[in-house]
């Protein structure tokens, strides 16, 4: 159980994915932005930026009091797209913090196992290969969706996503 953020998972699970996920030949920059928010504006509309958000099981450690908890319910949100007549795409990454029941202080990003991580970008993948290149979306990727039941009641006064409006709370 990964308890740290470690923004390596991503981008090395990402590249290692890339070749495999979209056969198209173009290169893909994996980058993260922690102010990134969910809306976009009309330019950046119009400049072909998507959106997806999921919610990814996760657990995190508080700096303070170095408590640790599971979440079924840790947001994720990226921004992508690929650039016409360029084959680049970009994809820009903002996980979601929860803070401490305990000592109620700051945001504590989430860690995430490598399966989980493979599993929401996998999602991503098919969110890219149906908005970027036109491909038939797979069945069942509902975009604020998780697998895991949910077991305990999510503290929305604790979540970093709830505070914007976004998390993926469904009670």
């Amino acid at each position: 159980m990964e308890t740290d953020w470690i923004p390596s998972l991503w981008q090395d699970t990402f590249d290692d994915m890339l070749e495999e996920e979209l056969e198209y030949n173009d290169s893909w920059a994996f980058q993260f932005n922690y102010s990134l928010q969910e809306d976009l504006s009309k330019q950046e509309k119009r400049r072909g930026w998507k959106i997806y958000c999921h919610c990814a099981y996760g657990h995190f450690r508080c700096d303070t009091c170095s408590k640790t908890w599971p979440s079924a319910r840790v947001v994720v949100l990226f921004h992508y797209r690929l650039r016409s007549g360029t084959d680049r795409g970009t994809v820009i990454m903002r996980p979601f913090g929860q803070a401490c029941r305990r000592c109620d202080g700051d945001y504590q990003l989430p860690g995430f196992s490598t399966q989980e991580v493979e599993n929401v970008l996998l999602k991503l993948f098919s969110k890219i290969r149906k908005n970027c290149y036109g491909e038939e979306e797979e069945e069942d990727s509902d975009s604020c969706a998780s697998d895991k039941v949910w077991t305990k009641p999510h503290e929305s006064s604790l979540c970093e996503a709830c505070s914007q409006g976004i998390c993926c709370t469904d009670d």
